[in-house]
């Protein structure tokens, strides 16, 4: 397989961006990485983050920039809090900023992105196409844990319920898991139904 290909092949599964680290591992120098950024068949995202330019001409599916935020953490990001919700497509929850989780030894900052340090079990995490992302019952206790919007609380689990994603149960149990805050926020959105 050629290093065009090989590169693809990988961009593919992650909206077309890639790293630089990927690039190499597909053959190509840094040399000639900077050669393809320069001639604009590859634009440069970030330090050491391509996108094919072919990507960008394509319709929007609204998570791109999750698969980008995940390459830059080197995949130790999870998608989280307020982000997670509006990946699940949960409440009306739009943070203005990327909420990501990362490992407490995690070194990396910007100002894009709300960075919060835990160790994330397995269970509490789901595989995307490039990118991972809280679960919804997570991301409903995490949510409740950062004292947000109530309203915004109110409908996401509402939501979470009448779709089958979350139980009462274990709902509060994860809330019970994050503090007071959470299981107090929790609490209230539940009885927001009655």
């Amino acid at each position: 397989m050629n290093s065009r290909a090989a590169l693809w092949r990988v961009a593919a599964g992650q909206r077309g961006y890639f790293t630089a680290a990927q690039a190499l591992r597909a053959g190509y120098s840094y040399q000639t990485q900077r050669y393809h950024a320069r001639r604009g068949n590859w634009l440069a995202i970030d330090r050491a983050l391509y996108r094919f330019r072919e990507f960008s001409d394509l319709p929007a599916e609204g998570d791109e920039q999750l698969v980008r935020w995940s390459l830059w953490s080197k995949g130790s990001a999870v998608v989280s809090h307020a982000t997670a919700l509006a990946a699940h497509d949960l409440g009306t929850a739009n943070p203005s900023r990327i909420h990501l989780t990362v490992p407490r030894g995690f070194r990396q900052k910007s100002d894009a992105v709300i960075l919060h340090r835990a160790e994330l079990a397995e269970p509490d995490v789901e595989d995307r196409a490039g990118y991972r992302v809280t679960t919804p019952l997570r991301a409903l206790a995490e949510y409740a844990a950062d004292g947000e919007d109530q309203d915004v609380l109110d409908g996401a689990v509402a939501e979470a319920l009448e779709q089958g994603l979350v139980t009462r149960r274990k709902l509060l149990h994860a809330a019970q898991a994050l503090g007071a805050r959470a299981e107090l926020g929790v609490e209230r959105a539940l009885g927001a139904m009655l």
